[in-house]
């Protein structure tokens, strides 16, 4: 049985290190995380803050999908900002993601959170599925990147 709920990361922080590394290792992302370090640190700084806010998609104790975040306090509301999301690639496509999202946002107004925020680039698939789920492209935003 599929349940959505806050990550323990006191006991699931390694299975949410392995399935972040299967899946953005893979295409399309092909992210080089040979520095285990930096990946340990890049979760522990996505998950705990005294802000922080993550969902873990699971059947029985397997973990299946991410959603890492944290919760912002705007003028407009709470908002989840999803700085991290994923279902383990096996199981991409056959609307895990979907259910995933909609348990999400189902959960966050419980917690009174207004928004859902997050980026992604408009090449890879990810950018489909954000639209199909009813996010809105911002056309008043921009994210900027430099290299040093």
């Amino acid at each position: 049985m599929l349940v959505v709920k806050k990550i323990p990361f006191s006991t699931d922080f390694d299975k949410v290190k392995s399935l972040f590394l299967s899946v953005f290792s893979k295409e399309p992302w092909n992210d080089k995380w040979d520095d285990l370090n930096q990946l340990d640190m890049y979760i522990k700084e996505l998950t705990i803050a005294f802000n922080s806010l993550s969902y873990g998609l699971y059947d029985d104790e397997k973990l299946l999908g991410i959603a890492l975040g944290r919760k912002m306090h705007f003028y407009e509301g709470i908002q989840f900002r999803i700085d991290e999301f994923c279902i383990l690639t096996s199981l991409q496509g056959k609307g895990l993601g979907s259910f995933f999202m909609e348990a999400i946002a189902k959960e966050c107004r419980k917690d009174n959170i207004k928004y859902l925020i997050l980026c992604t680039d408009r090449t890879y698939p990810a950018y489909k599925f954000y639209k199909k789920q009813g996010f809105v492209e911002s056309e008043n935003n921009v994210m900027f990147s430099k290299e040093l």
